[in-house]
């Protein structure tokens, strides 16, 4: 209940906020920028709901092109709230996600921010105009070639690109206010901890390849104080990190996590194991097949999502079919 609580307050701070900024949105669009409707629906239709409430997140993101991050194929597709393929197995995430992570950092405008997995550039271009520099790391040569020279074409000058293994970080630009990784390690690797200020903040998914936890910690001393925010799925960090992760995903025996939604909830209200919830909460239901809880879908606006998420490796040599199970109870459905 206080989970659902906060998320109604903040949700009706960041409308109030994002009707006055949406009306000049509409009156500066031109065919200069056609996506500016679109942007403006994003804020309203998914980052407001889901609990974005910063005005400076919301400002940029509205200011932000996605759609030069993403190749030609996925313009159209580059305002919806989708994780989008860039190349070299690598992906740019959800527009929520980056939210997410963005206001969870708490940027202000003194911050020098390091970056691990500069992939599209787009999380270094929402975070350039809320911090005083952005140091990014990509080790995938190419796409950090590519991704330097479009954030210097489109004028993102506080933003220094290098390539190499963000795993070591950035040592001679090293401290830093901030840190934000957009890949997964198994654990965070000490060279970042050792970068980090003392009382700076670090955003980054933890955990498995395909069961991650997104943490904010504040260091303390030599030691990192953490905290859950919610189940995510980013791509693995690659290089030493991952040579030093010990579970490896078993494709030949794809299983799903918490089926039966009976983990204890984090923070209140993120169902362990599941990734992008929105719309839905678990409940407890009598009826239920397994356990006593299930996952409710509510929605009164079609406009608005509703999905709840989980990944999982599949070797396709090996599992000629799955299947999958499901219980579904309606009430209250129009068609």
């Amino acid at each position: 209940m206080i989970g659902s609580i906060h998320t109604r307050f903040a949700a009706s701070f960041g409308l109030l906020w994002w009707t006055i900024c949406s009306i000049a949105i509409a009156q500066q669009s031109d065919s200069k920028d056609p996506y500016a409707v679109e942007r403006e629906r994003l804020i309203r239709n998914v980052l407001i709901p889901g609990g974005i409430k910063d005005p400076r997140v919301l400002d940029s993101v509205a200011k932000t092109l996605r759609h030069e991050f993403v190749p030609p194929q996925y313009v159209r597709q580059a305002y919806l709230d989708i994780a989008i393929p860039i190349g070299e197995s690598q992906t740019i995430s959800s527009p929520f996600i980056v939210s997410l992570m963005t206001e969870a950092l708490q940027p202000k405008p003194t911050d020098k921010v390091l970056e691990i997995g500069t992939g599209s550039g787009y999380q270094a271009a929402i975070l350039s105009p809320l911090v005083q520099d952005v140091y990014t790391i990509e080790i995938v040569e190419d796409l950090g070639q590519r991704t330097t020279e479009l954030l210097a074409n489109l004028g993102y000058k506080n933003v220094h690109c290098r390539i190499g293994d963000g795993f070591k970080g950035w040592p001679e630009a090293a401290p830093f206010d901030k840190i934000i990784v957009t890949c997964s390690p198994a654990d965070v690797p000490k060279p970042l901890v050792e970068q980090l200020k003392e009382g700076g903040m670090m955003v980054i998914p933890v955990g498995e390849r395909y069961q991650q936890m997104l943490y904010l910690m504040r260091k303390k001393g030599d030691k990192l104080e953490k905290e859950a925010l919610t189940p995510t799925l980013f791509v693995p960090m690659t290089g030493d990190a991952e040579k030093n992760r010990t579970v490896q995903p078993d494709p030949k025996h794809p299983a799903l996590a918490n089926t039966g939604f009976e983990e204890p909830l984090i923070r209140d209200f993120h169902i362990p194991g599941w990734y992008y919830q929105f719309g839905c909460k678990q409940i407890a239901d009598d009826q239920a097949p397994e356990g006593k809880h299930v996952v409710e879908f509510q929605s009164s606006d079609p406009q608005l999502p509703n999905m709840l998420l989980q990944g999982m490796p599949i070797d396709g040599r090996a599992v000629k079919k799955i299947k999958l199970g499901t219980w579904l109870k309606l009430e209250n459905v129009k068609v």
